[in-house]
């Protein structure tokens, strides 16, 4: 058990009382089942109906209660055959589980149950979950943690924010209740993050992630940079070229990218844009200007996809003035890999445009100057710093970071504290909002009637297909089968199918085809939420919609109103649809503002669904909440810039209570 404990970091008795729930359960109530609300956690009492296992995609047993108020269906995908024989009918149960509706009918997936009469799953206060790891399971995360709690009286932790903050809660009773919350305690404020003791540990933990935050951003700038003179020749003839004029808000931006780069220490940018807003433009202007100044580029995608479409964007942007643009990625083998690695190595290849294979260790640059990384939350704050140690000597490179996710205020003076922020708030002109319209899934006919419309209009479309479970299986499956729905449909429309389970090559050849105009509907998973430009689409179908994200529907609809032409976006939905997925549905048709849609799904999911925990370490917040901690964050910022500059062990202390490895690495 010590080596397991170790594996995530508890190796002493406060590591173990700063390991808190992850969330609470309220056994203390039966619930009726005609009560039951979809994702709320319940303890039901109800008699056995009927149980029987069935064989279909996989074998299952179900189970059927009731009690008097409703039917409960309970499904279990895992079980032994001497449990069917226990479901007897007429026999007492009682259970606890997430209800889920489904199609008009609710359901529990392996509930927790006890039969018989005497049969008790009800508990006299809030029930803490832990996070924890394989062999570790609830009921012994709970007597660990019980056991320390019995010795918090006589090994306090040291309160490291005493005579800093006015807290009325001590760091003893907030650890305290978190672990063991009263009776009496409100399940719905605790959900909140809004009780005293929260927002008490909250504070400590902002702290310190504020101060890991400037350690790396502190070892970075201490790092010399090369500096790179605004303005070139070939900046400027590359601006003369384009068809259009860049906009105010690209114009600012690139100033500030300029003063920057002019600097002798790295520069640390986040460019966040829209979708269409231009930051590939404000990007390639910094890489010519460092070009110029005889200095490498690495510019850096998540996806093959994307990438691909930088290195043709760039290819096509900068031949014409005499600019190679290399290419890199984990399918480039043999001799081609050689070729481009000798190409980087010498100076040759002056800039690239490649994945994750670009921090590989046998990929060396001559004079690395400026790292370009494009959808920054899908890469780890390690891997862009990685990339920087292919820096000349002690030089390391200006970074720029790009997004067009847009990130509300408090998400990035958390996820990017080690980054300036420049915001690109204005699309070029020409760019039309796209309609959106909500359409029950039973008037699916309609919609395949209307794309066909469009298609023979000469316009092209999208459907992109989401599965009802979550599973890129799934999501595969559920495409394969609207294609064939949609061929039968439509026949004289060209239909291509396109997802992420396709080699490379067949991605690459389907959506060269769709963008060359020889397909006119583009079937696809949400594997072109990102990459894909086609003017002429004007038109977005996505299949079960209450099942994403409100960043995710928007990048997805990004992808239309590219060209002149009106565009329109159309969300099918299947009933009933919870609260959550209604407040999703209604923002995406009233809005079509990034931002003002990124503070919404804040609201909604949190941090983590937003930008993806386990990339910017959000995973990590044991206790803070976001937005509900946001006006923690300024205070936070003030008082870890204190004691970074004037109690460093403190800091530190701090550091590696919350931080623990990261704030190891953060020394880098």
């Amino acid at each position: 058990m010590a080596s397991r404990l170790a594996d995530i970091g508890i190796r002493s008795l406060e590591d173990l009382l700063f390991h808190f729930p992850l969330r609470y359960q309220d056994r203390t109530k039966i619930t009726a089942i005609g009560g039951l609300l979809d994702q709320v956690d319940a303890v039901v009492e109800a008699e056995v109906r009927a149980a029987a296992v069935t064989m279909g995609r996989r074998r299952t047993l179900l189970v059927k209660v009731d009690d008097g108020t409703g039917l409960l269906t309970l499904r279990f995908f895992h079980f032994r055959q001497a449990q069917v024989s226990q479901f007897k009918e007429g026999s007492s149960i009682q259970l606890f589980g997430t209800p889920r509706w489904l199609g008009g009918k609710i359901e529990m997936v392996h509930p927790e149950y006890r039969l018989g009469e005497n049969a008790q799953l009800l508990e006299a206060a809030l029930t803490p979950v832990y996070p924890t790891v394989s062999g570790l399971g609830q009921s012994t995360w709970r007597k660990l943690c019980g056991q320390a709690l019995a010795l918090l009286s006589k090994e306090p932790p040291e309160d490291l924010l005493d005579g800093i903050t006015d807290d009325r809660v001590s760091l003893t009773e907030a650890i305290t209740f978190l672990h063991n919350p009263p009776p009496t305690a409100a399940l719905s404020q605790i959900q909140q993050g809004t009780h005293r003791a929260q927002i008490r540990l909250a504070r400590e933990e902002l702290i310190a992630h504020q101060l890991t935050v400037q350690r790396v951003r502190d070892s970075e700038r201490r790092h010399p940079a090369p500096a790179i003179a605004p303005s070139s020749p070939t900046a400027a003839a590359f601006l003369k070229a384009l068809p259009f004029a860049p906009t105010a808000a690209q114009e600012r931006v690139a100033t500030e990218l300029a003063e920057d780069m002019a600097q002798t220490q790295p520069m640390l940018r986040l460019v966040q844009g829209d979708v269409g807003s231009g930051k590939t433009l404000v990007a390639v202007r910094a890489a010519l200007d460092t070009i110029a100044a005889g200095y490498q580029v690495a510019f850096m995608a998540p996806t093959e996809l994307l990438a691909e479409q930088h290195f043709a964007t760039l290819d096509a942007w900068l031949t014409p003035l005499d600019q190679s643009v290399a290419w890199l990625s984990g399918r480039t083998k043999g001799q081609a890999r050689q070729q481009v690695l000798q190409q980087l190595a010498s100076g040759e290849a002056p800039l690239i445009v490649g994945t994750h294979a670009l921090f590989q260790d046998d990929v060396h640059f001559h004079r690395l100057g400026l790292i370009i990384v494009d959808e920054q939350h899908r890469f780890g704050v390690h891997q862009r710093l990685s990339l920087a140690d292919k820096g000349v000597g002690d030089e390391h490179p200006h970074q720029l970071a790009l997004t067009a996710t847009p990130i509300p205020r408090s998400l990035a003076m958390v996820a990017y504290g080690d980054l300036d922020c420049s915001v690109i708030d204005e699309l070029p002109p020409g760019r039309e909002p796209v309609t959106t319209t909500l359409m029950d899934h039973t008037r699916r006919d309609a919609v395949m009637g209307r794309v066909g419309s469009a298609c023979r209009a000469g316009r092209q479309a999208y459907w992109v297909c989401t599965a009802i479970e979550e599973s890129d299986t799934l999501d595969i499956e559920a495409a394969e089968a609207t294609l064939d729905q949609l061929q039968h449909a439509l026949p004289d429309v060209r239909i291509g199918l396109v997802h992420g389970k396709l080699k490379p090559a067949e991605k690459a050849s389907v959506m060269a085809a769709f963008k060359a105009g020889e397909l006119q509907l583009l079937v696809a998973t949400t594997v072109i939420e990102v990459g894909v430009d086609v003017p002429n689409a004007s038109l977005m179908i996505i299949d079960n919609a209450e099942r994403l994200g409100l960043a995710q529907l928007h990048q997805l609809r990004g992808r239309v109103g590219r060209g002149a032409v009106d565009s329109h976006c159309l969300l099918l939905y299947r009933q009933p649809l919870s609260d959550t997925a209604q407040q999703r549905l209604s923002v995406m048709q009233e809005s079509h503002d990034g931002f003002v849609i990124a503070e919404a799904d804040l609201e909604i999911r949190g941090p983590g669904e937003l930008l993806g925990t386990r990339q910017t370490g959000l995973a990590a917040f044991r206790i803070a909440l976001l937005p509900e901690h946001e006006p923690l964050l300024i205070e936070a910022q003030d008082i870890a810039a204190r004691l970074y500059a004037h109690d460093p062990g403190r800091a530190e202390a701090l550091m590696q209570r919350w931080a623990g490895a990261r704030a190891d690495f953060a020394r880098v």
